[in-house]
């Protein structure tokens, strides 16, 4: 089931064309990234999504419902990257009002601080929170209601690698649950190995839309083969492979993404000159550097 449907999406400020006729769907159990550029209108689109400012033209379906209206905001989670709240409330406080506006029982406040990992200073003040730790109650605020779409912009922004981890197991269950989840973020590392598919915006346009397996195999960049040598054995095997040397061991080789097995095969051939190798396609900053330099020309 789509959650979410946006069909030549377009923005304008004052002559600026923001977003140029955007298109892609997030459905449910789905973790979608979104990835550009600063000014290349991600936020622009989250806050026509979220129905905070009109779009020009196009269509946008949140839950087949209009951005902004009530059907839609019941049902929908935003997390900015910087997020807000009283410093004189303490986050069991903060949580505990917000589940009151959205008619649901404060005493699920607990719950939901335990689950992003702040049990323990639910009854501090959050004037006296670090970043991550404001991060964490805005994510608490995201979870209340279980809702069927969440938007999340730069959400791990000041978290460290144990919340950035646990934040994402959080992501995981909810869309296991059914939660289709649009994600903005710059750190591609991250959303590599979380999300099942990536959308790159350019200049306000779609560039790229596809799995990262997908993403791969159309941008046809090269995979990087490092093998370790047995002692001694490097300059001979550097030879066969007609591949390059980096030290005493370990010789590399670069292949298209079409003749891989065939190297591979040919590695496998000089069986006990090769201690050990790894394989490493193209990453997804090298797919993202691909589709915006594309894109650029």
């Amino acid at each position: 089931m789509v959650r979410l449907k946006l069909e030549n999406v377009c923005k304008n400020f004052e002559g600026f064309e923001a977003l140029k006729n955007v298109s892609f769907t997030v459905a449910a159990g789905e973790k979608v990234a979104l990835l550009g550029h600063n000014g290349a209108g991600k936020t622009t689109l989250m806050k026509a999504i979220l129905g905070l400012q009109p779009h020009d033209g196009g269509r946008i379906e949140v839950m087949g419902a209009a951005p902004g209206s009530h059907a839609a905001r019941m049902q929908v989670a935003y997390l900015p990257e910087n997020v807000a709240f009283h410093s004189s409330l303490t986050g069991r406080e903060q949580i505990r009002l917000y589940l009151r506006l959205r008619g649901q029982p404060v005493e699920l406040a607990d719950e939901l601080l335990e689950r992003v990992g702040l049990e323990h200073v639910s009854r501090r003040r959050i004037g006296t929170y670090s970043k991550g730790m404001r991060q964490k109650v805005g994510l608490a605020q995201a979870l209340i209601g279980n809702p069927a779409l969440m938007i999340l912009d730069e959400p791990t922004s000041g978290l460290d690698p144990i919340s950035r981890r646990k934040f994402y197991a959080i992501l995981d269950d909810m869309a296991a649950r059914g939660a289709a989840i649009l994600l903005s973020s710059h750190a591609l590392t991250e959303v590599e190995a979380r999300t099942d598919r990536i959308v790159i915006l350019s200049k306000g346009q779609v560039v790229a839309d596809d799995t990262l397996s997908g993403l791969r195999k159309e941008a046809g960049l090269p995979t990087h083969i490092r093998i370790a040598a047995k002692p001694g054995a490097a300059d001979q095997v550097a030879a066969m492979l007609n591949a390059g040397r980096s030290n005493g061991v370990t010789v590399d080789l670069t292949c298209a993404p079409e003749d891989k097995l065939a190297r591979l095969r040919e590695i496998a051939a000089l069986g006990p000159k090769v201690r050990d190798l790894d394989v490493a396609p193209p990453s997804l900053d090298d797919i993202y550097d691909h589709f915006s330099r594309r894109a650029e020309r």
